[in-house]
């Protein structure tokens, strides 16, 4: 599976508790989120788009930064 890197403006732990929420509704996500810097990395057998389009289902701003190589 890919990992991939994602910019969402969350600004509280209220924010990356959505992110995480929404994140379990997709199902067999493995996720990291990086409050601080607002990344939210996504180790997933799902196609950007759907990540994209789940991550912003919290109304937050979300963009795609890029793949991340896999460790």
């Amino acid at each position: 599976s890919q990992k991939h890197e994602f910019f969402v403006d969350m600004t509280c732990e209220g924010c990356s508790n959505a992110v995480t929420r929404v994140l379990h509704r997709l199902g067999g996500e493995s996720f990291d989120i990086d409050l601080p810097n607002k990344k939210v990395f996504i180790d997933s057998e799902h196609n950007v788009d759907t990540l994209l389009e789940t991550l912003k289902k919290t109304g937050k701003n979300a963009s795609y930064l890029g793949e991340k190589p896999a460790q």
